[in-house]
């Protein structure tokens, strides 16, 4: 990781705290690292905290906490301390892209759930509105991928905006997809663009995604390059936001905010189609490790991508 990939990931991690409502700033454009003092903690050191504590009116310890919780997890990072006044120090990991990658190809599509609601328990009301429906089906799926025993049952009620509304007209995915994406509190998306194949619908740019990574290694094959990570590959966005997915996922449970998870799709596959240009070898470009590195990259994008759509009800096609 270089200093310019930390700098990114910790403007990623101020960005989540700041969607996640536990920060109320505006997302510096970009955030200042470098190397720790002789004597210091790790390997690199960020005053952001202190830059963000006034304009969050809280003090830069509570702010370094916050964002120390949200870098714990992402790839490249071992160790996040707090020090002095609310200075966040990094120590860095050797091998982050191979071990994310590793990560998601053992778990699969589940990769980012896990037992962290473990013993929450949650009951939700019956609902009949066709898009509440929709959404506690989903917030379901989100709780108990996290360990939690959610069901029906109990008083716990989502509440949502905008009244009847009939996915079928648009058909499944798509309906869906205009009742998720958008936050709980606002209006469906408008339903006949996500009809669309065009790069403007969100819909079709992660289920395109999606499709390109299972194109890509057909195309490997045939090359005879199979998906391997053995050397480091400099894709800082598409390595972030893969790391951030169990996060993401958590939030969107504890949350009960199904859009959280569609909007980090979009993330996902935007990095990924800027990504995917350089996967496979050009002209009379001989295939490398570094091909091979790049293809386990994109196939570990590709599950997210289909395990993130799985959870909102939506299929992952193979071709488009």
């Amino acid at each position: 990781m270089t200093p310019a990939d930390l700098s990114l990931t910790v403007q990623h991690a101020v960005r989540r705290a700041v969607d996640d409502g536990a920060l109320r700033v505006d997302v510096p454009p970009r955030v200042k690292v470098e190397r720790a003092r002789p004597g210091g903690t790790g390997e690199y050191a960020s005053s952001v905290a202190l830059t963000l504590a006034r304009p969050a009116g809280r003090s830069a310890l509570d702010v370094a906490g916050i964002l120390r919780e949200r870098l714990l997890e992402s790839p490249g990072i071992l160790a996040v301390d707090i020090t002095g006044p609310g200075f966040l120090n990094f120590t860095l990991r050797r091998d982050a892209g191979g071990e994310l990658v590793r990560a998601i190809r053992t778990a699969g599509p589940a990769y980012g759930q896990g037992d962290a609601l473990a013993g929450t328990t949650v009951r939700f009301a019956e609902v009949t509105e066709s898009r509440a429906r929709v959404v506690v089906e989903v917030v379901l799926r989100l709780l108990r991928s996290q360990g939690a025993d959610a069901d029906f049952g109990g008083d716990e009620r989502i509440h949502v905006r905008g009244g009847a509304y009939e996915p079928e007209l648009l058909g499944a995915d798509a309906g869906r997809w205009s009742l998720l994406r958008a936050a709980p509190q606002d209006r469906p998306l408008d339903g006949p663009p996500l009809l669309v194949q065009h790069e403007r619908n969100s819909l079709f740019r992660v289920r395109y995604a999606h499709a390109r990574v299972r194109r890509l290694l057909v195309n490997g094959t045939q090359l005879g390059i199979a998906p391997s990570y053995e050397t480091d590959i400099h894709a800082p966005e598409l390595l972030g936001v893969l790391g951030d997915h169990p996060v993401v996922l958590l939030s969107a449970a504890r949350h009960r905010a199904p859009d959280r998870v569609a909007r980090h799709l979009e993330a996902t596959a935007d990095a990924l189609l800027a990504f995917q240009h350089t996967v496979l070898p050009l002209g009379d470009e001989k295939p490398s490790a570094a091909h091979r590195s790049r293809l386990a990259l994109a196939e570990a994008a590709g599950t997210v991508l289909a395990g993130g759509l799985s959870l909102l009800g939506i299929s992952a096609p193979d071709q488009i």
